[in-house]
């Protein structure tokens, strides 16, 4: 088992103590308004396709390596197959929660950018886990997210998405999607459920791993 699913005492003590809490209704208004979740490609809610839930962390080294071949599977099996992403920002990634917050940021200014930030982050880790921000002020930290995310999405945009670092609302989306991994009972990522059920895997799952998974479930949907 790969040492990000090896949660900490500290991680699941956290988890715990927010799972108690998401059976509180208070200032958090749980549940939320909406799912939680990012919908890959904007696509609407087909009960017939695999419903395929990854639980990432934006700065995880292990949700990164697995994110090339779970595209690569939603892309070949298209409409068969959806996916929903949630976030859980683990508490040992420096910075995870603030770029998590700016992924629901940005999913609410245009929905089509979330997926391609969410990529970027991936690619880019480098530039906001330990060193590169150990002596940088939290305000600072959120400019220079504020900064990555606009080279993405576009200047144009920079007000927004700094703005969008004072609304509280987002602030409550991303500890929505924290509470929500915790009331599923997810401690590590990537996590991945399909059809409602963990996937248990101790190794990033590869194209032709998924290509296991999903074969059969298509199949069996042919025969039903």
């Amino acid at each position: 088992m790969s040492g990000e699913h090896r949660s900490g005492i500290l991680t699941v003590l956290l988890l715990l103590a927010s799972q108690l809490q998401v059976l509180l209704v208070g200032g958090d208004y749980i549940p939320p308004a909406k799912p939680d979740g990012f919908v890959y490609k904007n696509l609407h809610f087909n009960h017939d396709a695999i419903q395929i839930e990854a639980f990432y962390d934006p700065l995880c080294p292990y949700s990164a390596e697995s994110w090339p071949y779970l595209q690569t599977a939603l892309d070949h099996y298209a409409g068969r197959v959806s996916l929903v992403v949630h976030l859980l920002p683990l508490p040992y990634h420096d910075n995870a929660y603030v770029a998590s917050r700016a992924l629901h940021i940005v999913n609410g200014l245009d929905r089509s950018a979330t997926f391609p930030v969410l990529k970027s982050f991936f690619k880019h880790q480098e530039k906001f886990l330990s060193a590169p921000t150990r002596n940088l002020s939290r305000a600072s930290i959120v400019d220079e997210i504020v900064k990555f995310v606009t080279s993405v999405i576009g200047t144009a945009s920079e007000t927004s998405v700094k703005n969008g670092f004072n609304d509280t609302n987002t602030d409550l989306l991303t500890r929505v999607s924290f509470k929500y991994a915790a009331s599923r009972g997810v401690s590590g990522t990537p996590t991945f459920y399909v059809n409602g059920f963990v996937l248990p895997t101790e190794n990033t799952l590869n194209s032709s791993d998924w290509k296991n998974v999903i074969d059969p479930l298509i199949g069996a949907k042919k025969s039903l």
